[in-house]
């Protein structure tokens, strides 16, 4: 016996080996899937972690450049060039870094004073002692010699040549000036000392033979007088179609300039609490105003169109912050935000869009002669009455994103209300960047939810069906045919859903709705006959085979279904059932919608959860089926009071997987959806989910932008639901399995 013993002490040793081993391999494949997923996560925080840090002013000091008399100052994109204009017209060019005059340029022309075109703070409008107009463009060329050494020569141009446009009588003397340019015209609005309003449109048009650019006008009168005194400033649209004519008392009144030779006077508008205007700016774009009041807060307005096609100008957002009376407003050249400055020497960065304060710091300063911003925002410059250039650097890469801009309605321009929106692009910088997350969380789950209400029935139905009822021959065939759905590429469903499935069901969309109701219908009353028929057609068979026999009562089902579609249609619905949803129930139908997706997307889905469901039921001990049919319970009563609870854990695992699944899918939404962004429970209409758009934009965002982040910040919101979804379902099958074990 201890020869015995000894001969199996090696294998013994051997198998301990092989299972340490096994145990070792088995506990670091599980920390390093923990340690992966880790990984990801800290990665995606590292990428989004920057949309949410605070904005950076550091104090680059002070440069006596004793300049009085300034009344406009801008910096090129390099911010390198200073550039100032005093009130008579002068202009000069100043380098920041050692503060050396490049270019000194006497005023062409007499002027009263200048002012900067509201969408383009290079282009500036000189308005002339004899009452005409001078149209200037700052242009900043940059040359590099043989050593690489770049250099830049500003220079002030007039594109339109340097004879002053005569638009007024030359006794005529104007006090208040206000203009927009965009590519095809300039609009120009004058307030002239006899206390009317003038209002020019300059159209530009190139010479087909010089290609000079030149300058058409027409003029117009607007109805009554302005106290001139009265008003703190004129300001006006992008497209020139809105004049606003603002008083110190708080009073915006906005004129509809679309038909200027019969000019429309709009709704009046007054701040609340009786506040009084001490500053006004149109916001990048020229659709917004911004409205600096002397309780220390900025208002945003713009028109809204009404219900009867109409347009008002209303209050849309207010913006506090301030310690007292805004005396100056800059917006950012390329983003909807905007500096505003107190008259106590307190400065706070805004963004319209995110509706929120970016960082707030003191400038030190109480008497202002003028304020810029960079194109890039990234510095500030103040000019105080002494001549002093105060600059700060500014780190402020993403204003735009806030709690409210990405889960909240926002009033975008153009709007007609608050609305979730998701538009990360447009052609041009004016664009107001629109990325609420909520459209995409939603059309996630609105795709979840409809493949969900498709594959759950068939699942769970037909993995009760083949594990608890099937015949084990009729099983072995089955069970491996429904697992070889899974294998399918999800790329090719989606491609057979979009270009395939989506057209048949729009052309027969009236079969699909008699299908839903034909089945279910035929099928139960196929049950009820053939409780009723002769035995020895009945126990025709071995038990289990029984399921054969509905397979042609489904295949005639679904062809009289199809077979009497357009009959339907003629029937009940007029001759066209689309037309119907439309006509009648308000419903518009998409090609590309939720319905088709549920049926795709539910195929994709029913073998995950079929499997598990399946060996989850079959894997109840036979002893416990069994044991309930030896007490006396039918079939069904054991599958519902002892089945179904033993194996719950399993199930509820598999429609967890299932709808985690359904969620994180990507190929089948992305082409037969159409990616709309629209917030829709209807299954007529389409939807984008967060994982399609990430699949569809992120190949066209820039590095570290906010696009690119925030696209980074859906994938980790993906991620965290998805986890917390994995977390709450085993929490749920632990306690399902701790309930059932005693059976």
């Amino acid at each position: 016996m201890s020869g015995n013993i000894l001969a199996s002490n090696p294998y013994n040793r051997l198998r301990a080996i092989k299972d340490r081993l096994a145990s070792i391999a088995v506990t670091l494949g599980g920390i390093g899937v923990i340690v992966a997923i880790l990984l990801i996560f800290i990665y995606l925080f590292y990428v989004v972690l920057p949309l949410f840090k605070p904005a950076e002013v550091v104090d680059r000091g002070q440069w006596d450049l004793r300049a009085t008399g300034v009344s406009l100052m801008s910096v090129d994109e390099q911010n390198e060039v200073l550039f100032l204009m005093k009130h008579n017209g002068d202009a000069t060019f100043i380098r920041l870094a050692d503060q050396k005059v490049l270019k000194s340029l006497p005023a062409p022309v007499p002027a009263r004073f200048s002012v900067e075109s509201t969408s383009n703070p290079d282009w500036l409008l000189t308005v002339t002692r004899d009452g005409g107009l001078l149209i200037a463009h700052q242009v900043y060329k940059q040359r590099f010699d043989a050593q690489g050494k770049r250099t830049i020569e500003p220079h002030l141009e007039t594109p339109f040549g340097d004879t002053p446009l005569e638009v007024l009588d030359s006794a005529q003397e104007i006090v208040q000036a206000a203009w927009a340019m965009n590519e095809d015209e300039a609009s120009v609005a004058l307030l002239g000392k006899d206390q009317r309003l003038h209002y020019i449109r300059l159209n530009i048009s190139e010479n087909m033979f010089t290609e000079e650019l030149e300058l058409e006008q027409e003029q117009w009168t607007l109805p009554g007088r302005f106290e001139t005194a009265a008003i703190q400033s004129l300001q006006i649209s992008l497209d020139g179609r809105w004049l606003y004519v603002i008083d110190h008392d708080g009073e915006i009144l906005p004129w509809d300039m679309s038909a200027p030779e019969n000019p429309t006077q709009n709704n009046r508008v007054h701040l609340p609490g009786q506040a009084g205007v001490t500053s006004s700016r149109m916001l990048l774009g020229g659709v917004s105003l911004l409205v600096g009041a002397d309780n220390g807060r900025i208002y945003q307005l713009f028109p809204v169109r009404t219900r009867g096609n109409d347009y008002q100008l209303q209050l849309i957002r207010d913006f506090p912050g301030l310690d007292d009376a805004v005396v100056g407003i800059y917006p950012e050249q390329r983003r909807k935000g905007f500096v505003a400055v107190s008259q106590r020497g307190q400065a706070a960065l805004y963004n319209a869009t995110a509706d929120r304060l970016v960082r707030r710091f003191d400038v030190q300063e109480d008497a202002i002669q003028a304020i810029t911003l960079p194109p890039r925002a990234d510095a500030f410059y103040l000019l105080n009455a002494q001549g002093r250039l105060h600059g700060w650097q500014v780190h402020n890469e993403h204003p735009e994103i806030s709690w409210s801009a990405l889960w909240e309605k926002v009033w975008y321009e153009g709007y007609d209300q608050p609305e979730w929106v998701w538009q990360s692009s447009a052609s041009n910088n004016d664009f107001e960047p629109k990325f609420s997350l909520t459209p995409l969380a939603f059309g996630t789950l609105k795709g979840a939810l409809y493949a969900m209400i498709f594959a759950i029935p068939l699942a769970i139905m037909g993995a009760i069906f083949t594990a608890h009822f099937m015949a084990p021959g009729m099983r072995k065939s089955v069970k491996p045919i429904i697992e070889i759905m899974e294998a399918l590429p999800t790329v090719i469903l989606g491609f057979l859903a979009g270009l395939w499935f989506a057209p048949w069901v729009e052309h027969h969309l009236s079969s699909i709705f008699g299908l839903l109701i034909l089945l279910p219908v035929g099928v139960l009353l196929f049950a009820w006959l053939w409780q009723y028929m002769p035995d020895r057609w009945r126990d025709r068979g071995q038990a289990g085979w029984q399921g054969l026999v509905l397979i042609p009562v489904i295949v005639v089902l679904v062809g009289l279904a199809v077979g009497l579609g357009d009959e339907m249609q003629n029937w009940f619905f007029g001759g066209d059932f689309r037309r119907w949803l439309t006509q009648e129930m308000g419903v518009s139908y998409d090609q590309r919608n939720a319905l088709v997706v549920g049926f795709a997307m539910g195929f994709a889905v029913i073998p995950t959860i079929f499997t598990i469901a399946e060996d989850a039921i079959f894997s109840v001990p036979k002893a416990l089926s069994s044991g309930s049919l030896a007490l006396g319970a039918s079939p069904w009563q054991t599958l519902m009071r002892v089945v179904l609870p033993t194996a719950s854990p399993g199930i509820f695992s598999a429609l967890m997987i299932g709808f985690g699944r359904a969620v994180g899918e990507t190929m089948i939404v992305l082409m037969a959806t159409g990616n709309t962004p629209v917030m829709d429970l209807s299954a007529f209409s389409g939807f984008r989910t967060l994982s399609a758009n990430i699949a569809v934009e992120m190949p066209e965002s820039e590095l570290y932008s906010t696009h690119y982040r925030v696209l980074f910040l859906a994938a980790l919101v993906l991620f965290l639901f998805t986890f917390l979804v994995n977390t709450a379902a085993e929490t749920v099958r632990q306690r399902l399995r701790n309930k059932y074990s005693s059976l």
